[in-house]
C-alpha cells in the first residue's frame, strides 16, 4: 500500500507564491497602510509568517535560525508595524519566502529536527514535533495570506 505524501509542504509553497502574488499588486506605500481598526499591514503579515515558520520549525527543534534577529523581533507573534518597509527589506523577504521553505524541505530530508521542545499554539494546538509545525504553518500562513487579502482591499478602496 503507498501512502499519500504529506500535502503541507505543498501547500506553505502555493500559500507563498500567492502572497508574492498580491505583493506585486500593491505599491510600497500600500503595504505598509495599517487601516483603521487594524494592528498590521499587509508586509507585517508576509513577515510574520517567513518568522513564525523558523521559530516553529527551527528554535524550537533547538537549531539555529536562518534569518537575522531584528527580522525575528520586527515579525513575531505580538509586534506590530513600527517602521516604514522599503523596497529593500521587501525584496529580501520575498527572496527568503521561497528560499527558506526550500532550505526547509532540505533539512527535513536531512532529518536534523532530532528533538522538539513542545509548544502549545495561541490556537491551542500542541506541536510535539517537526511533523506537528509544518502542518500547524500550512494553517497558520493560509490565515494570514486571507488577512493580507483583505488589507488589499480596504487599502485599494
Amino acid at each position: 500500500m503507498v501512502i499519500e505524501k504529506d500535502k503541507s509542504i505543498d501547500t506553505i509553497q502555493a500559500t507563498r507564491k500567492l502572497f508574492l502574488t498580491l505583493l506585486e499588486s500593491l505599491s510600497i506605500d500600500e503595504v505598509n497602510i495599517v487601516p483603521e481598526g487594524f494592528n498590521n499591514n499587509v508586509i507585517w503579515n508576509f513577515g510574520h509568517v517567513i518568522v513564525s515558520q523558523q521559530i516553529l520549525c527551527y528554535k524550537l527543534a533547538g537549531l539555529p535560525l536562518k534569518l537575522d534577529d531584528t527580522f525575528i523581533s520586527k515579525y513575531s507573534k505580538g509586534t506590530k508595524p513600527e517602521t516604514f518597509i522599503n523596497d529593500t527589506e521587501l525584496i529580501f523577504l520575498k527572496q527568503q519566502a521561497i528560499s527558506l521553505i526550500d532550505e526547509l524541505v532540505v533539512d527535513l530530508d536531512k532529518e536534523i529536527f532530532t528533538s522538539y521542545n513542545n509548544y502549545t499554539t495561541s490556537f491551542n494546538v500542541e506541536l510535539n514535533n517537526i511533523e506537528d509545525a509544518v502542518k500547524f504553518i500550512a494553517m497558520h500562513e493560509g490565515l494570514h495570506l486571507g488577512y493580507a487579502m483583505a488589507l488589499k482591499r480596504i487599502v485599494k478602496q
